[in-house]
């Protein structure tokens, strides 16, 4: 019973607890509440839905741009094959219209038309000048004998008071000299047409050339264009000539080309040998902080050398001694008491190695010194070797056999046409580079003295050939025909040959003037070799045919 009074008093006080009355009077807004939390919630919502746009919206343009960018790449890289598909077709469109301007220029008749209406000068020998005839073998016999033969009698004499004079000369040159300072001068020796025996114009000049040489302990390095080097095309023929001590190595070691810290110290080298100043290099002759010998320097050397000599000399000669041309610095000229004088050119030349292969610095009487890239650039001769050759070659010919006046009827008839039209690229080195081929080429029975006039039309054919082509080949340099007697050096006869012709292929205007001087002494032949010769009596000419050229 009491049990049951409990918890019939706890129900009703729960009851009374719960009852909604006393609840607080404000929880009746908790409906108002619950919209408002749901209107922010909607508003949350609608601008999540905008970011969400927003973020597409981003996301659509970057792909827009991805792709955009993706095509942009590809046209560009259509674009570049394109420009190099349009490059190579450019490209080779330029080397085929070079290729066919040099053909034109080269073999093309009319190529030097100034009109439509005028001949072509560049014609092939036999066609433009069909009509022009060289003179009969008597006539040619007869001018040969009076003109060549008349005037070079006295060569041997003069040959021969030349080279006393100059031994004479460079010995006190010697006596004059400092043997531990200055360049040490050798023996001269005579080249060129007076000491071959072909020149025919007066005033007659010997050729002489010294050799010389560095003092101790230096010595020359000399480096051709052949050498492996790279030259330019302009430069070859050409080598320097570098002074160097004779105990150097310049293959071997590297502490000429390396630049060594102040604690380090070559072996093989001392300090004093590896940096010499520049003022010693100058006394050696060398171009400026170089090392390299300078052709100018080299010639301001002699002719200073060459007064001095000639001040110890001059009281045992009855005649003066002078330089006779500004542009030559080793032209000479003895000027004797009568009114005489006879000159000569003394030039120094540097040996190549152990041949007879000579660097020159200076070509006299001719343009070629002006081609020069720069003074340490130095001209390879092989006159030794040509007049070798041609000795060599002489002894397997008949007897009184015609090359050698073939090219003195050409030089004179040359010379001639110089002295009425001007002087042209065409030289004498040009017309005895023509013989040398022609020695080579032809048996030894085909120069025999009967046959002087087809040897000669022979060199005229081979020389306007070359004229025509814009080619004329060295002798020497890429012949590998050059015979094993002469001891030529192997590395001259590998290289490429050397045109002689090249330096007239831009330059137009000199090249027209030596094609116009040629044709000209063509025309001219005849009348310039009835001038020089005696009457013949027809009788003499009876049964000779011309043969037209």
């Amino acid at each position: 019973m009491p049990v049951g009074l409990f918890r019939v008093c706890l129900l009703v006080i729960t009851a009374i607890v719960n009852h909604p009355l006393f609840f607080p009077k404000e929880n009746g807004t908790v409906p108002e509440n619950t919209e408002e939390i749901i209107q922010k919630m909607k508003e949350r919502e609608e601008s999540l839905r905008l970011e969400q746009l927003r973020l597409e919206q981003e996301i659509a343009d970057q792909e827009a741009t991805q792709k955009a960018l993706e095509k942009a790449a590809v046209v560009v890289e259509e674009s570049k094959e394109e420009k190099v598909r349009w490059d190579m077709w450019t490209a080779l469109s330029m080397v085929i219209f070079l290729l066919i301007e040099l053909w034109r220029q080269d073999f093309q008749e009319g190529s030097w038309q100034d009109t439509g209406a005028e001949e072509d000068d560049m014609a092939v020998l036999g066609k433009a000048f069909r009509g022009v005839a060289l003179p009969d073998k008597a006539v040619l016999a007869s001018f040969y004998e009076k003109r060549i033969l008349g005037t070079t009698a006295d060569m041997a004499r003069m040959r021969e008071m030349v080279e006393g004079f100059a031994d004479d000369l460079l010995e006190a040159l010697r006596s004059v000299c400092n043997r531990d300072a200055d360049m040490e001068v050798e023996d001269c020796m005579g080249v060129g047409s007076m000491y071959e025996n072909w020149r025919v114009r007066k005033p007659f000049v010997c050729d002489l050339i010294v050799p010389f040489a560095p003092p101790e302990p230096y010595c020359f390095c000399c480096q051709t264009w052949c050498s492996g080097d790279s030259f330019p095309p302009d430069e070859q023929g050409y080598g320097t000539i570098k002074v160097c001590r004779a105990d150097e190595n310049t293959t071997g070691c590297i502490c000429d080309k390396t630049k060594l810290g102040e604690d380090m110290l070559c072996l093989l080298h001392s300090q004093v040998s590896s940096t010499r100043p520049s003022s010693e290099m100058e006394d050696l002759l060398c171009f400026k902080n170089t090392q390299y010998l300078d052709a100018d320097q080299v010639m301001k050397w002699f002719q200073i050398a060459v007064t001095k000599a000639w001040n110890r000399i001059s009281h045992k000669y009855e005649f003066d001694l002078s330089f006779s041309l500004l542009d030559s610095p080793g032209a000479l000229k003895i000027k004797f008491k009568s009114g005489k004088s006879i000159a000569f050119n003394l030039t120094p030349v540097v040996q190549y190695e152990n041949s007879d292969v000579y660097f020159i610095s200076h070509f006299p009487r001719s343009s070629l010194a002006a081609d020069i890239p720069s003074s340490t650039h130095w001209f390879l001769t092989f006159a030794v070797y040509e007049r070798r050759f041609i000795q060599l070659v002489s002894k397997t010919l008949p007897a009184n056999a015609c090359h050698v006046s073939c090219l003195q009827i050409l030089s004179f008839l040359h010379g001639k046409q110089c002295s009425l039209t001007g002087p042209s690229g065409l030289t004498n080195y040009h017309l005895k580079t023509v013989l040398l081929h022609l020695l080579q080429a032809r048996p030894s029975q085909d120069w025999a003295p009967e046959k002087l006039e087809a040897r000669l039309q022979d060199m005229l054919k081979f020389l306007e050939k070359c004229l025509h082509e814009k080619k004329l080949y060295h002798f020497f340099i890429g012949n590998g025909k050059v015979p094993a007697e002469l001891g030529f050096p192997i590395i001259f006869q590998r290289a490429e040959p050397l045109n002689l012709f090249r330096p007239f292929v831009l330059r137009r205007d000199i090249y027209r003037k030596m094609v116009d001087t040629f044709h000209e002494m063509l025309r001219n032949m005849s009348a310039l070799i009835n001038e020089y010769t005696v009457h013949i009596p027809l009788a003499h000419t009876n049964g000779i045919r011309k043969e037209p050229l």
